[in-house]
């Protein structure tokens, strides 16, 4: 049993006053990017029953990563990382505002909820591109994975878990009304970081996170008068020769083409397989946040005992195992039940996957290389959001199921080591 002054020394520095307000910008904007998250497919399946048509409108959210990934990143490491998140969220207010109108009208079709879905994208890129150099800039690095837990704990409890079955009830009682909640979200989320104090332009991130300001690679960091294209090259010739980094970035792309692919189907998967109403949907998705709540908290326990490389690689199986039996299953408790596996091996991936990424690249280069990475992991998730839909078009609703478990096991199969063998506690 430990005395009171050995639980002092032993217990976790906080987080700090500036990681919360930046954990609360994002747990409220998280509330309403949920129920955005199942009434844009549920106004889809409104509109059109064609689950191509459906996929389309996740297909084109997915598209501005492979558009805008590499000078969103560029972006973020010349201009102050703070000022990008609320300029974009403000715009995000805007433009669901706009479409929360457009709902209220009955004046929506799938060209629109394309259009209005590729903006959004749009947003969500450039969004992530300064949020790559965030939490390095206000954490120290032993408390990333932590710190990176939070937030996704955070995002789920309000985005998946409350969000989604909220969501569906106000879609029920109102198409607009959920559209209505993410816009005001998104207003608050812009208003908490726009008061964050600090400055986060990448020079002060880059002294404050890496005392060498080095690459691990040997290469320099961009001249301060760098042109716009020859940062981005520079982030992505990074990405391709750190091997660990670009082995990682090719399992994300697997990972993401094949849950991209099944978020694409799942409304019509739970409707037509399932026999689901929407708020059983909306409950299909809660299990997913269920899951994920659980694996956000063993994540740190499980890098500590197995190593960052062994906790990836099994998240990779267990989502495997879990897309076949939500794919099989014939009841909605059942497939909750693997959908909840499901989302807990996502987010161990999630959390573990960026921390490594932060603690492998120079602060000064976390834009570029960041959405250079996330241009190819987000990216193959349009690709899987095109092929999901055509697959359960020609095929049937469980198809997309089965042929993404066999590539999320041929990815785990091939991947080869994946980080660190000694525990994330020895190695940080």
């Amino acid at each position: 049993m430990f005395t009171s002054g050995e639980a002092l020394r032993t217990a976790p520095a906080p987080l700090g006053a500036r990681f919360h307000l930046v954990w609360t910008s994002v747990t409220v904007s998280s509330l309403g990017d949920g129920m955005r998250f199942v009434a844009l497919p549920l106004l889809a399946a409104r509109v059109s029953g064609d689950p191509r048509q459906v996929a389309l409108v996740a297909l084109v959210e997915q598209l501005p990563w492979l558009l805008l990934g590499l000078p969103a990143g560029a972006l973020a490491d010349r201009l102050d990382r703070r000022r990008m998140l609320w300029t974009v969220d403000a715009a995000r207010t805007v433009l669901v505002g706009a479409l929360a109108v457009t709902v209220a009208l009955d004046a929506t079709s799938v060209a629109l909820l394309a259009v209005a879905g590729f903006l959004l994208g749009c947003g969500q890129t450039l969004y992530n591109g300064a949020w790559s150099g965030i939490v390095p800039a206000l954490v120290e690095p032993g408390d990333r994975i932590r710190a990176n837990s939070r937030i996704q704990a955070g995002a789920l409890i309000t985005d998946t878990l409350i969000g989604t079955p909220l969501g569906t009830l106000l879609f029920a009682v109102a198409a607009a009304a959920p559209f209505a909640v993410d816009t005001a979200s998104f207003a608050v989320a812009a208003l908490l970081v726009a008061f964050l104090p600090g400055d986060f332009r990448p020079a002060v991130s880059s002294s404050a996170v890496s005392s060498s300001g080095a690459s691990t690679l040997g290469l320099p960091a961009a001249p301060a008068r760098s042109t716009l294209r020859r940062d981005m090259a520079e982030g992505v010739r990074w990405l391709w020769r750190h091997r660990l980094l670009r082995r990682l970035c090719a399992v994300s792309a697997a990972s993401n083409l094949v849950g991209a692919g099944l978020i694409a189907i799942l409304v019509l998967y739970a409707r037509e397989a399932l026999g689901l109403r929407p708020f059983g949907f909306g409950l299909l998705v809660a299990a997913f946040a269920v899951g994920g709540l659980a694996g956000t908290a063993l994540t740190q326990a499980l890098a500590a005992r197995l190593g960052t490389g062994r906790t990836l690689r099994l998240a990779v199986l267990v989502s495997a195992v879990a897309a076949v039996g939500a794919g099989t299953a014939h009841s909605g408790v059942a497939a909750g039940c693997f959908i909840a596996a499901y989302g807990s091996a996502s987010l161990i991936w999630n959390t573990t996957a960026v921390s490594l990424r932060q603690s492998l690249v120079p602060a000064e280069l976390l834009g570029r290389v960041g959405m250079a990475y996330q241009m190819a992991s987000n990216g193959a998730g349009a690709l899987g959001a095109a092929v999901s839909g055509l697959l359960a078009h020609s095929f049937g609703l469980r198809a997309p199921f089965l042929a993404g478990a066999a590539l999320l096991l041929l990815a785990a199969l091939a991947s080869g080591r994946l980080g660190p063998a000694a525990p994330a506690t020895r190695t940080a």
